[in-house]
């Protein structure tokens, strides 16, 4: 039950994170500013410093999240914050660091056995809504 509390956490602590970035890379056109927001609720998902884990090469961020036991839930959700991220420093011109950001989440997702599609997996703000939609605590407006 703690365990099952503690990955809902985290993944309320996503959507908060994705929502402030939409927010940010909407309203003040800050899509930089926005993929740090995005990078800072990684490193809260892990029990690994953030800035070393997305410093590493696409293949070590995976076997890292690994061996450090990142749930495979959460795993995913990091992926698709990546995906997110990249688009945002593609967009802000970073895009040297956004290529990195796409190569760490699908290293992600081929180690922890998920599919992540660049044209399916960008989504929209109202996209994002509806994948957070069913994490408890979301839908009825609470906020972690």
């Amino acid at each position: 039950m703690f365990e099952q509390d503690y990955i809902m956490r985290i993944i309320l602590q996503f959507a908060e994170a994705i929502r402030r970035s939409m927010q940010k890379a909407a309203g003040e056109e800050d899509k930089a500013g926005a993929a740090e927001l995005l990078e800072a609720s990684i490193g809260e998902a892990t029990d690994i410093d953030g800035s070393v884990l997305l410093s590493l090469a696409p293949e070590s961020i995976a076997g890292v999240m690994q061996i450090s036991g990142t749930d495979p839930q959460v795993s995913e959700y990091i992926a698709r914050t990546l995906l997110l991220e990249a688009q945002y420093l593609d967009e802000a011109g970073f895009a040297q660091k956004a290529e990195l950001r796409r190569g760490q989440a699908f290293a992600i997702a081929e180690a922890f056995a998920f599919g992540l599609d660049p044209e399916l997996d960008i989504l929209s703000e109202e996209e994002w809504e509806e994948f957070f939609s069913g994490v408890p605590g979301e839908a009825d407006g609470q906020q972690a």
